[in-house]
């Protein structure tokens, strides 16, 4: 089977879906492929700084997700001995240091945004298998599987590779990436928040490991434990309640939930931490966004507001090829000259965060501090 269309996105998550959603409100025909067959994965980067919330804004999109999945968080705590040493505020009355909204309600608003245009297709259960080229080489699309195990043909006039850190795009395209280890890997569970509990972020250093609370959206806390890396199938050996005791001892209040909620290593999702860049984002006929230009750690929470800069960044770059039915070359080159200098700054701010991290608890008597001021 053979399927044609402008633009063929490849990965639905928040990257891919913005740029999908944008492009078919100005009239472009696209296709949007996700290898998931429903939307938002769990764990993933949820948290909106200042730059994602503006692309959502900007376009009017923010205000489309429902108001429940919107939580504003209100300051940013270190704790040591369980006690505040440190505290983060807004650095403007009514603001916040950081947004956050699960995966999956910010994509559903996304997708249910670009479903109202009949130039839209949305193919969920859907894996890449190759790259189409044209006689000149150039990319002309894809070659993807289904989820009952058909075979398709995806031509386009450009392909989008926004599947992330392990981008099956880059790699047929044959894009090679840099990768550089951070050192330590991450270990996630979800609780529901204890009764009375803030829209905080909190972090610590408990027994020797750095541990981190997310408030989230709909009465959840997301917690992060650091352990070294590569070090999972060691850890696994010995009982998972030294963990969760561990953490008790760093926040108390959390007891009734843990022990609830957390009864097996089942109960912890595993997070491979790596940086990554591309050698370049873009070939005649493709372009990488996102994870799959430049993988980014979860540390300062630059990953999903990077990828959003990216789609709206390409957007901007594609309305006048779009509009004039030229060829895409310039524009694509134009996102990488836009996009890497600041992606890159903010990798080495991540590899500094990382390597400071421990000097939030030395010598703090409650500082407050406004996020501007970080």
């Amino acid at each position: 089977m053979e399927r044609q269309t402008e633009i063929c996105i490849a990965g639905g998550g928040p990257a891919g879906t913005l740029l999908a959603c944008l492009l078919a409100r100005r009239g472009a025909n696209v296709i949007l492929i996700e290898k998931q067959p429903v939307p938002g994965p769990s764990f993933r980067g949820e948290i909106l700084n200042g730059d994602g919330e503006g692309v959502l804004r900007k376009h009017g999109l923010l205000e489309r997700i429902a108001p429940e999945a919107v939580l504003p968080l209100v300051r940013l705590e270190y704790w040591e001995n369980r006690r505040v040493v440190k505290t983060i505020l807004p650095d403007k009355e009514g603001g916040n240091v950081g947004v956050h909204i699960p995966q999956a309600d910010l994509l559903r608003a996304l997708l249910d945004e670009a479903g109202g245009y009949p130039n839209f297709t949305y193919l969920p259960g859907t894996t890449v298998r190759g790259l189409l080229k044209d006689e000149a080489g150039r990319c002309a699309g894809v070659r993807v599987q289904r989820a009952d195990g058909s075979k398709e043909e995806i031509r386009s006039a450009l392909v989008v590779g926004a599947d992330g850190r392990y981008s099956s795009v880059r790699r047929h395209a044959g894009i090679p990436a840099s990768t550089q280890g951070h050192g330590y890997d991450l270990l996630w569970a979800r609780i529901p928040a204890p009764e009375g509990w803030e829209p905080v972020m909190c972090s610590t250093i408990q027994s020797g490991q750095q541990l981190h609370l997310f408030t989230q959206a709909r009465g959840f806390v997301q917690i992060g434990w650091n352990i070294a890396e590569d070090s999972y199938g060691e850890l696994r050996k010995r009982p998972f309640e030294e963990l969760t005791r561990t953490l008790i001892e760093a926040f108390p209040k959390l007891a009734p939930s843990v022990r609830e909620h957390i009864r097996s290593w089942k109960d912890f999702v595993l997070l491979d931490i790596f940086s990554s860049r591309s050698e370049s984002w873009a070939q005649p006929g493709l372009v990488l966004i996102g994870d799959a230009a430049h993988t980014m750690t979860p540390t300062g929470a630059f990953g999903l507001n990077e990828a959003l800069r990216d789609a709206d960044v390409l957007y901007e770059e594609l309305l006048e090829c779009l509009e004039r039915r030229q060829r895409t070359e310039l524009p694509l080159e134009r996102l990488e000259q836009r996009r890497r200098a600041d992606v890159e700054r903010r990798q080495r701010e991540q590899f500094y965060m990382e390597s400071e991290y421990a000097q939030n608890f030395y010598n703090k008597t409650d500082d407050n501090i406004h996020s501007g001021d970080k």
